[in-house]
C-alpha cells in the first residue's frame, strides 16, 4: 500500500484528501477542508490564493506521511510571476467582469470560426486568452505565467511547469497537435514564453521544498507528481466505466461539464455553434463537452436564503410540479453571484411561465432546468460526434443530489450510474500510483474504481415526452 495526498480545489471550497492504494485496493479519506471565499476589492473580484496556499499546508500536515502529492483545480485563471519568482497580485477570478467585451475584440483579429478550428475550445468569456487579452497592460511586468494548480506546485517544490490539461482550456493549444498554437498567440500578441514547458500527467514536478517539510512536519524527499491538473481532467479518469462501454459523463459540482469521451476533437463549424469544447484528458483522450452553469444556480440561492437545510429543500423541491417552470442553465445572466433567486424568478416572470414564489419551487426549478440542460448536451454530444451513449455516469458533488440523478436519467431517457463523488481527488490519485506503478493504464484504473468504490444506479422513469416539451417551450423563448 502506498499513500497519496491529493490537492483537490474548487471554486468554493479546497480540499486534501489521501488515497491508499494496493494491488487490488484504493481507499480515500478527507485529510482536511477549507473554504475557498474570493475577495471583492476596489479593483475586481480576486482569489485569496494566499489562504489557499495556507490551507493545502494544513492539509498536508494533516495527511501525514505519504509517498507522492498531487494538486488539480479549477481552470483558466493564473497567478503572474515577476523575474524574482515573487507574485505580481492576487489572481483575478474568473466571475470577474474584466473580460466583458474583450472576445468580440479577438475575433476582430481572429474571427469565432477561425479560432474554434484551430484551439476547439469553446467561447466562454474568462477563457484565458480572453483574460490576457484584457490584462495586456500589465503582462509586460511578468516574466511567468503559471495556472492555478501549477503555481501552487511551483510554491511547494520551486520548480515550474504548464500541465497540458489545464492548458488546453487557455485557448492556445491545438487539440490535434496537443501542443501550443503559435499561430493563434502571434496574432494576437500573446507572448507564449510566458507558460514554463509543457508536463503531462505523471510527469514529476519536483519535490517538497525543505521549508515546506518543516512547516509540514513531512520526512523528505516527497515528490510531487504533475496529475490531470485540471479536475475535470481527473474526475473523467474516475469515471468508472468499462473498457468497451459506451457511455456519456456528467462531471456535477460548481459547474456542469456534460458530453463524451473521445479519440480525436470534433473542430467543425456546427459544433462550435453548439458551444461545445475539446479540452484535452489523459492517454490521448479529448473530453468533448459543454459547459453549463451546474449547482452553481442552488448554492447562490442557499447562500441568499441563509444557508437552509439542503435536506429540507430537497424534499419540498421533491413535491413541486415538475417542469412548472424552467431556465436557460447556461444563460451568462446567471454567472455574477448575488441575487440568484430574484434573478431566476425574472427570468421565468420575462419568458411568461409561472414565477416559483419559494424555496422548495426555485430549488424545482434549478433542478428540472439543470435535468434540461444534462439532457440536451448528452444528445448533442452524440449527434455532433457521431457517437452514441447507452449509460450516463454522473461523478461529483452531485451525485449526492439523488433528485438531480433521477431527473436527469428521466430527461435523457438512459440509465444514470452515479459515483463516485470524490472523482476529481480520485483521478488525482490514480495518476500518482500510475506513476509509482501500482495501476496500469485508464482502463486499469477505471477497473479499480468499480471495485472499491460506491456507486448507485437511477432507471429512467415515465417517457421523455414531457422534457421534449419543455426543451421545445425553452429553445422558443
Amino acid at each position: 500500500m502506498k499513500s497519496y495526498a491529493a490537492v483537490d480545489l474548487g471554486a468554493s471550497s479546497g480540499r486534501v484528501m489521501v488515497g491508499r492504494v494496493g494491488p487490488d485496493s484504493l481507499e480515500l479519506a478527507e485529510a482536511h477542508r477549507f473554504v475557498n471565499r474570493p475577495v471583492r476589492v476596489p479593483e475586481g473580484l480576486r482569489w485569496d490564493v494566499l489562504a489557499l496556499y495556507a490551507g493545502v499546508l494544513d492539509g498536508l500536515r494533516a495527511a501525514g506521511q505519504v509517498d507522492s502529492v498531487g494538486i488539480d483545480s479549477w481552470a483558466v485563471d493564473y497567478g503572474l510571476l515577476d523575474a524574482d519568482g515573487a507574485l505580481l497580485g492576487n489572481p483575478v477570478h474568473y466571475r470577474d467582469s474584466r473580460t466583458e467585451g474583450v472576445a468580440e475584440k479577438v475575433w476582430a483579429t481572429v474571427p469565432a470560426e477561425e479560432l474554434y478550428a484551430a484551439t476547439g475550445l469553446q467561447y466562454a468569456p474568462f477563457n484565458t486568452l480572453y483574460q490576457l487579452i484584457a490584462a495586456k497592460e500589465q503582462l509586460p511586468s511578468a516574466q511567468r505565467l503559471l495556472l492555478m494548480p501549477d503555481l501552487l506546485a511551483y510554491w511547494l517544490t520551486g520548480e515550474q511547469g504548464t500541465e497540458l490539461t489545464n492548458a488546453s482550456t487557455t485557448q492556445l493549444i491545438d487539440p490535434r497537435t496537443r501542443q501550443w498554437s503559435y499561430d493563434i498567440a502571434s496574432r494576437l500578441g500573446i507572448d507564449l514564453g510566458l507558460f514554463a514547458p509543457l508536463r503531462q500527467p505523471g510527469d514529476p514536478a519536483g519535490v517538497l521544498r525543505p521549508e515546506v517539510l518543516e512547516e509540514t512536519g513531512l520526512r523528505g524527499p516527497v515528490p510531487v507528481t504533475t496529475v490531470g491538473s485540471h479536475d475535470t481532467a481527473s474526475a473523467v479518469a474516475a469515471v468508472p466505466a468499462a473498457a468497451a462501454e459506451r457511455f456519456a459523463y456528467i462531471c456535477t459540482g460548481t459547474w456542469s461539464l456534460a458530453g463524451l469521451e473521445l479519440g480525436a476533437p470534433v473542430l467543425t463549424e456546427e459544433s462550435r455553434a453548439a458551444n461545445f469544447t475539446n479540452e484535452l484528458g489523459l492517454d490521448g483522450t479529448v473530453r468533448y463537452l459543454r459547459n453549463i452553469m451546474g449547482l452553481w444556480l442552488l448554492q447562490e440561492c442557499v447562500r441568499a436564503w441563509g444557508e437552509p437545510e439542503l435536506g429540507t429543500l430537497l424534499l419540498d423541491a421533491a413535491k413541486a410540479p415538475a417542469l412548472r417552470s424552467v431556465v436557460d442553465a447556461s444563460d451568462p445572466a446567471f454567472l455574477a453571484p448575488g441575487r440568484m433567486p430574484e434573478r431566476i424568478a425574472e427570468a421565468c416572470r420575462a419568458s411568461g411561465q409561472p414565477v416559483p414564489g419559494t424555496p422548495g419551487e426555485i430549488t424545482r426549478c434549478i433542478l428540472d432546468s439543470l435535468a434540461l440542460a444534462h439532457r440536451k448536451a448528452v444528445a448533442d454530444a452524440q449527434r455532433l460526434a457521431g457517437q452514441e451513449a447507452d449509460v450516463v455516469y454522473v461523478v461529483g458533488g452531485g451525485t449526492r443530489n439523488a433528485l438531480l440523478c433521477q431527473l436527469t436519467a428521466d430527461a435523457c431517457g438512459l440509465p444514470v450510474v452515479a459515483g463516485p463523488t470524490e472523482a476529481a481527488a480520485l483521478g488525482n490519485v490514480l495518476v500518482q500510483a500510475r506513476a509509482h506503478g501500482l495501476v496500469g493504464d485508464l482502463v486499469d484504473g477505471r477497473r479499480l474504481l468499480t471495485r472499491t468504490q460506491p456507486l448507485t444506479r437511477y432507471e429512467p422513469q415515465g417517457d421523455t415526452a414531457p422534457w421534449r416539451a419543455a426543451e421545445a417551450r425553452l429553445a422558443v423563448r
